[in-house]
């Protein structure tokens, strides 16, 4: 339930920081923030290596 409301709230305040960020920003030098940059709860997946790269690095023949 705490997580929920903790949720709820970061959502509302990484909309208010994305709103500011874009007012305040370069258009021209800069690209639009989403609200999702500034909220904790919102993890990017990392990117997953293909194994194919890193079967070159580790298995290379000299």
């Amino acid at each position: 339930m705490t997580e929920a409301r903790g949720r709820f709230e970061w959502g509302q305040t990484a909309s208010l920081l994305a709103m500011i960020a874009n007012v305040l920003r370069d258009p021209k030098k800069t690209k639009a923030v989403k609200p999702a940059d500034f909220n904790p709860y919102n993890v990017k997946p990392k990117a997953k290596v293909p194994v194919s790269i890193l079967r070159d690095i580790w298995c290379r023949t000299t």
